[in-house]
């Protein structure tokens, strides 16, 4: 393929970026027909659509690998000014990383306050469910993400951070009331606290109990798309579910929460992705994040108890 012309590729990453042809066309201080022109003359050069024409605009597959392309070339070309000594007017660093809620709750803030800021960084969190994070990366909006996935993203390289425990709880009059009863029957029906639609863990921990893959949680869900509130709904008794360990073993102490099989602990292997650069920002992030995981999460080779 011929090579791609630069102004053409910041082009597209402006309207993607920007959301219309328009908006892009202001922050380039370019007029809308060039911003147009540019993009198609990109996608004849490239002999793909590369951008879906809607309101606001979406990167196709095919752009969300020039998308991608565009953000590396543009913290590499940051880099090598700031090298340079070129840095001035820069502003900090940006760094777009996305994250699950319970790291965001637990963890991953510690993990942010610790990173150095000579020279500034700026941190960009995008909040996805973990099984989601890489979509992220692949249609190149964030540079680094935590995952529970193994495999990388193109482009990508992958390191394990260490596993979250998830304990499977509910108030004490909740126990007493709905789950008095079989824990594996009882938990099919009662109602549950899931954090979304996406959120698997309570079927998990329940096809754990039945060894049965086609059961679940109960038809009541409850959902609430915080980590916190997700954990103050299980102690009001809104439903039983799987909250995190650090959030939990406190609220076991106090007796306000208790645990409804405390030898089947549910495990969640994370792992920090990020795009193959060489940056001194995101390297340095990506030390620091693995140095705070290793002190919060269990680690892979610890057994159950």
């Amino acid at each position: 393929m011929d090579e791609l012309p630069l102004d053409q590729v910041r082009t597209l990453l402006a309207v993607v970026d920007e959301g219309t042809f328009d908006a892009a066309a202001a922050a380039l201080h370019v007029t809308p027909s060039a911003v147009s022109q540019r993009v198609k003359a990109l996608e004849q050069r490239t002999g793909r659509v590369l951008l879906m024409r809607t309101k606001p605009v979406r990167a196709t597959e095919s752009g969300e690998v020039v998308v991608r392309f565009a953000r590396q070339l543009a913290r590499l070309e940051r880099d090598a000014r700031a090298e340079l000594g070129m840095a001035e007017g820069l502003g900090p660093v940006r760094l777009p990383i996305a994250v699950n809620a319970d790291s965001l709750a637990t963890w991953f803030l510690t993990a942010l306050a610790r990173v150095p800021q000579d020279p500034p960084v700026c941190i960009e969190l995008h909040r996805e469910d973990e099984s989601y994070t890489t979509a992220l990366l692949r249609e190149g909006q964030v540079m680094a993400a935590v995952t529970s996935s193994p495999d990388p993203v193109a482009g990508c390289s992958v390191r394990t951070l260490g596993l979250a425990r998830y304990l499977p709880a509910a108030s004490p009059g909740f126990a007493a009331s709905r789950l008095a009863g079989s824990l594996a029957q009882d938990l099919r029906r009662a109602p549950v606290i899931v954090f979304d639609r996406k959120d698997e863990l309570q079927d998990r921990f329940v096809q754990s109990l039945t060894g049965d893959a086609a059961s679940g949680a109960g038809p009541v869900r409850h959902a609430v798309p915080t980590s916190e509130g997700f954990r103050d709904a299980v102690v009001a008794g809104l439903g039983w579910g799987m909250v995190p360990e650090q959030q939990a073993r406190p609220l076991v102490r106090t007796g306000e929460l208790v645990l409804l099989a405390p030898r089947r602990p549910l495990d969640v292997p994370l792992y920090w992705q990020q795009w193959k650069l060489d940056s001194p920002a995101l390297s340095m992030v990506a030390r620091v994040v693995a140095e705070t995981a290793g002190e919060a999460l269990r680690r892979p080779s610890r057994a159950t108890p």
